[in-house]
């Protein structure tokens, strides 16, 4: 049976996950008695957002940068989280001491506009407050992974213009990813590689893309991409490392003739991309400044999270 390719997810399987606890609305429930409404508008319309995190050494890794973003997304799509942020955070440390759980793991924090009365989109049929979920899992990526890097296959799937369906909210409404993930599976690959309206690179379907040529990194504009965490923060450790950086249009030409290339994401952090479409990028197994941004990265991770 050939496996099937999960990207930067991929990770050992862990037979904890199937004891945890999985806090809906502030109350725990085991997994298999975790559940929500047929009437949530999550489950109805994708009406919601979220967010994936980390739990590292007891600490959430760089929670203040995931809220900001969840909760800028709530505000656009005029819905009302219920909690502030402080509580929210302290509900998920409780979701992760209620599990026992220190490191090594990920967390997708889920919120939805509520309940419908009926099915149908109008945000004013909501007749409940925000229906908020908190899954922790012991997960870690694989070490194959994050060491022999990912293999990329570029979609038709375009990321669109924000007057459609703006890149930048990390909402539930993910068809567009999916889609793209859909053709890089049957295509082969481990991810997607999409495109801008215009033809540039723009990111992966669940990851962020860069790309290194003569010793700089180059990344997209970030017009047709979500706010990524892990890719701000890659950008400004390059900044603040002497590392030459820059945000700006690339074509496929620019990825198939660059010296190395890889994605970001809170799950893997920093992960080479070994080949797009076919074309080995450089020279393969030659990955130095992979290798000292997975370095930055880590000790960025042991030094600036939040204490429990």
């Amino acid at each position: 049976m050939v496996k099937m390719a999960k990207g930067t997810h991929d990770h050992e399987i862990d037979n904890r996950n199937a004891e945890i606890l999985i806090n809906i609305n502030g109350e725990l429930f085991p997994r298999d008695e975790a559940k929500i409404s047929v009437f949530d508008s999550g489950f109805i319309l994708g009406d919601g957002v979220w967010e994936g995190l980390r739990l590292h050494n007891g600490k959430l890794l760089l929670i203040d940068q995931h809220l900001q973003r969840l909760y800028e997304g709530a505000k656009a799509l005029d819905m009302d989280i219920g909690l502030s942020p402080e509580e929210l955070t302290e509900r998920v440390y409780g979701t992760c001491q209620a599990n026992k759980m220190k490191t090594g793991v990920h967390i997708r924090l889920m919120v939805t506009r509520g309940i419908k009365a009926t099915p149908y989109q109008d945000p004013r049929v909501t007749i409940t407050p925000a229906t908020i979920v908190i899954i922790p899992e012991f997960k870690i990526p694989l070490e194959e992974t994050l060491t022999n890097g990912i293999r990329l296959f570029t979609v038709h799937v375009r990321r669109g213009y924000p007057d459609v369906q703006d890149p930048k909210l990390n909402s539930h409404s993910k068809l567009n990813c999916i889609m793209a993930c859909i053709q890089a599976a049957k295509a082969g690959a481990d991810e997607a590689l999409m495109l801008d309206p215009h033809g540039f690179v723009a990111t992966c379907n669940s990851t962020h893309f860069f790309i290194v040529r003569s010793g700089e990194v180059w990344t997209s504009t970030g017009d047709f991409c979500l706010g990524g965490i892990t890719r701000r923060n890659i950008i400004d450790l390059c900044k603040t490392n002497g590392i030459k950086v820059f945000e700006k249009n690339f074509s496929l030409t620019d990825v198939y003739g660059a010296d190395e290339a890889f994605v970001t994401g809170t799950f893997a952090g920093v992960t080479p991309v070994v080949e797009v479409d076919g074309r080995i990028i450089g020279e393969g197994s030659s990955r130095k400044m992979v290798e000292r941004l997975q370095e930055l990265y880590l000790h960025m991770m042991e030094n600036d999270t939040t204490q429990v």
